[in-house]
């Protein structure tokens, strides 16, 4: 994020501490200039006087408080607006937020799994049409749109991906530009689960997290001292790959036995044809649920292979929490039970009771972190 003014100048002092302010404000919760003091390291004439900046380029909203309560200080509705857009392999997502990054309105739709990048862009920005429609918002009240996309990225383009094959090569934040004329910001989905997860899911708390989506592909986001990880090149947390065996079935990206070949949704539909032709994930978890032996232990081996992978994540970084996320999580403590016992076999002793637990946010977790993302990278400084 930059800063006004040349770096040790007034001007850029002026500006940091500004943002440590807003950066507070942005939690949504109520704060007093006290608080605002107290959280930020700053002189409380400090603090009101840049509440007093804000206030007049009208960004923030101040109350004054009764009795021992002081000021109370809040991001104004006028300072605009954010939206998020999570492609999936066959769907995308748009949500609308404030710059708290509170989810005002969202829609989805379902998009051909080769559907070209194109093509796709459209999609998004027709529901960003309809949502700006259903919180009765003007598109010039936009300040920034954060994106999410399944597939590793490195400066904004899109490397080798089986599930956006029409994206492949595109540099997906220049063509986000173009069609929404904003400041885009590009994720892996991945991450911006594990965003979303952090501040406002069941990591909450932990300043070391893991989360794992596991849906048509499997990647992780990887939370460290309170910061998305994301390795020298972006594509840190591509569990999806592992190797468990190298003998085992062909993965789409070309390798062997590979975690995703075991784990991912297609991987339990391939396992589930003879018993359940045609059943998608929700018939073969209704199934397990209803006694079917062959849907029970379709998922227990899912789990199982998930935790063999999660004991090498866990004995790496040593996580507080592993989350799992995305559309193999609706199977719950079915798979989530074998995943425990997977990792408890094959991670070292002091690591084998990191506790596994479904994403809090579900199948919007991607979604909610594509917002967080555009609200936490939007600039708010009075000049």
């Amino acid at each position: 994020m930059s800063v006004t003014g040349s770096p040790g100048s007034t001007a850029s002092l002026r500006s940091a501490n500004q943002q440590r302010v807003v950066d507070v404000l942005r939690s949504g919760d109520q704060v007093t200039q006290a608080d605002l003091a107290r959280q930020t390291g700053l002189a409380p004439a400090t603090v009101s006087s840049i509440v007093r900046d804000l206030a007049s380029a009208g960004l923030v909203t101040t109350e004054p408080g009764s009795g021992r309560r002081g000021t109370t200080v809040a991001l104004a509705a006028a300072a605009g607006l954010v939206a998020g857009v999570d492609f999936g392999h066959s769907h995308v997502s748009v949500a609308l937020g404030d710059l708290t990054g509170t989810l005002l309105a969202e829609r989805r739709t379902p998009l051909d799994s080769g559907h070209p990048c194109d093509a796709g862009l459209d999609a998004a920005a027709d529901l960003l049409d309809e949502v700006l429609d259903d919180a009765d918002a003007k598109f010039d009240s936009l300040r920034c749109i954060g994106m999410g996309l399944p597939a590793p990225l490195t400066d904004g383009i899109v490397r080798s991906s089986a599930i956006l094959p029409g994206w492949v090569g595109v540099n997906a934040l220049d063509a986000a530009r173009q069609q929404f004329g904003l400041e885009i910001h590009a994720e892996n989905d991945a991450n911006l689960g594990a965003l979303a997860e952090h501040r406002h899911g069941v990591a909450r708390g932990h300043a070391n997290s893991v989360f794992v989506k596991v849906s048509s592909g499997v990647g992780a986001g990887i939370v460290l001292e309170d910061r998305l990880f994301h390795g020298s090149g972006g594509t840190a947390g591509e569990i999806g790959h592992l190797t468990l065996d190298e003998s085992g079935p062909v993965c789409r990206c070309g390798s062997r036995g590979c975690l995703e070949a075991y784990t991912s949704t297609g991987a339990l539909q391939a396992m589930m044809h003879t018993q359940l032709p045609g059943a998608g994930v929700d018939e073969i978890v209704a199934a397990a649920r209803q006694g079917n032996v062959s849907a029970v232990r379709a998922l227990e081996d899912a789990g199982l292979h998930l935790g063999w992978a999660l004991a090498s994540v866990v004995n790496l970084l040593n996580p507080g929490l592993v989350v799992v996320g995305g559309d193999m999580a609706r199977a719950g403590e079915l798979l989530l039970e074998s995943a425990r016992i997977g990792l408890r076999r094959h991670a070292l002793d002091a690591v084998a009771a990191t506790p596994v637990e479904a994403s809090e946010l579900g199948e919007r977790a991607s979604l909610v972190g594509a917002v967080l993302l555009a609200a936490e990278r939007t600039e708010l400084t009075a000049v």
